[in-house]
């Protein structure tokens, strides 16, 4: 019973610093839009896996290879400097959807860890059209107490920011604004 208790007592010390460890937590944010035209014509701007630069006014040129197809991949050559490598990992055109995932990113750039998202052209009210973004990822800086450009927050609200741009440009382009 002794040799029980010690090595009950040893399981427990060793346990006890992965309890006392954090790390990142998996960060979400989905954001939507809806945009007064025929979800078709919406998905026609968005659904292009290689050319992001027709609508997100951060994105200066995509620099793709393979089309629409799982396993594509892209560069985004970001105006002011830049870049973001991608990977899509599937593409559902008849439900106007896509899945893809960061590669590669400087935390400097977007400040994201182990990122992944879906785009989705959804009918919305009156024949308009509801965009979903979601994404979740971690924060840049994986270790334990990160500096303040990239924490939890910061990942939050430059990825919010991502979607904001992108979606607010979809719709003007896509109302014909």
């Amino acid at each position: 019973m002794k040799g029980l208790g010690l090595l009950l007592a040893a399981a427990l010390v060793a346990a006890a610093p992965a309890a006392d460890a954090h790390g990142p937590t998996r960060q979400k944010v989905t954001r939507s839009v809806a945009i007064a035209a025929p979800p078709d014509k919406v998905w026609s701007l968005v659904g292009d896996f290689a050319a992001m630069d027709r609508w997100h006014p951060a994105v200066e040129k995509t620099q793709a290879e393979g089309g629409n197809t799982p396993g594509a991949t892209r560069v985004l050559v970001l105006k002011g400097g830049g870049e973001i490598a991608e990977k899509l990992e599937r593409y559902e055109p008849e439900k106007r959807s896509y899945f893809y995932r960061i590669t590669d990113v400087n935390i400097d750039v977007l400040p994201v860890a182990n990122y992944s998202a879906w785009i989705e052209v959804k009918p919305g009210d009156g024949g308009g059209a509801l965009v979903e973004w979601r994404g979740a990822f971690y924060r840049g800086y994986m270790n334990n107490d990160p500096p303040e450009q990239y924490n939890d927050e910061a990942a939050r609200t430059a990825v919010t920011g991502v979607y904001d741009a992108g979606l607010a440009n979809l719709k003007a382009l896509a109302e014909g604004q």
